[in-house]
């Protein structure tokens, strides 16, 4: 099992580390920790015990020091540094090449009351990706194990293969899994009838997962509403070892990702990182999350 880590000496690379670290850990997977050079840059060999030539080797070692010095022992990393002209279509090209079950990076450092602010390496990634992206909130530092998957549901194509990633990994994981379901009402507040439909299609979706985990394995079911999506959001209780889980838009190519209007109206108010899972994403079963 191999994740695919974006990093840069910044606060958002660690962030991305830290994120690889959590779910990673004790799972047995490798990060591949991968600094993404302009292809004009001249050519860099990674070697911390090599002569130190020029200003970008000494940007490199230091940035391939810092990374490391962010993972701790338990957890298997390894530092690449590669160029080209797109530093999303790298790491896409990476975890092709290293059978990566995911790519995981940093939220854009600006934004000063948002959690999240996703930059233009995220957006590209999220448009484009055949694997699932994991986006680290800013300023995201815990590296202890997972403690509980919530998947997002609902009706929309795209939210079964979010269920079917947050079935495999919660369950290899032995972690608890919440599916939650989340209802927009009316300017007044009211909106029974799809409260209750969301309450139907949660326990069905709920029944479906329990003969899919493993027995005993804990699972449960909520429904969030609010008169926006980010006021359901925000009444959720989370875990500080959160992992969520939210399938990729209908509109997106087949395993491919692309963020749905829903999913960008959550991100502005989530505490907690967030993976998107491509459409149709056929290989939850070969490459779970852990």
């Amino acid at each position: 099992m191999r994740y695919v880590v974006g990093y840069q000496s910044d606060e958002r690379g660690g962030d991305a580390v830290a994120l690889g670290v959590a779910i990673a850990r004790a799972q047995g997977a490798k990060l591949d920790i991968m600094l993404v050079l302009d292809e004009d840059a001249p050519y860099v060999a990674v070697d911390p015990d090599g002569p130190r030539g020029n200003p970008l080797e000494q940007l490199v070692l230091t940035a391939q020091r810092k990374a490391l010095a962010l993972v701790p022992e338990d957890v298997d990393a390894e530092f690449h540094v590669r160029r080209g002209t797109s530093a999303p279509a790298v790491l896409i090209e990476a975890a092709v090449e290293f059978e990566a079950a995911l790519i995981v990076v940093g939220a854009a450092s600006n934004g000063l009351f948002k959690r999240y602010t996703v930059g233009t390496v995220a957006n590209a990634l999220l448009h484009a990706s055949p694997v699932p992206v994991a986006l680290a909130p800013r300023g995201y530092t815990r590296t202890d194990p997972i403690q509980r998957l919530t998947a997002f549901i609902g009706h929309r194509q795209g939210a079964d293969a979010a269920v079917d990633v947050a079935l495999v990994a919660a369950g290899r994981r032995d972690v608890p899994l919440r599916l939650v379901s989340l209802v927009e009402l009316d300017e007044r507040g009211e909106h029974g009838e799809n409260v209750n439909a969301a309450h139907r299609h949660a326990n069905t979706v709920l029944a479906d997962a329990a003969h899919r985990l493993p027995k005993g394995h804990e699972a449960s079911v909520e429904v969030a509403h609010g008169r926006t999506f980010e006021e359901a959001v925000d009444s959720i209780d989370w875990l500080e070892g959160e992992l969520v889980i939210i399938g990729s838009s209908r509109l997106a190519q087949k395993r491919r990702l692309f963020l749905g209007s829903t999913a960008n109206k959550i991100l502005r108010v989530l505490p907690v990182p967030l993976v998107v899972v491509p459409l149709e994403y056929e290989r939850a079963e070969s490459h779970p999350l852990g």
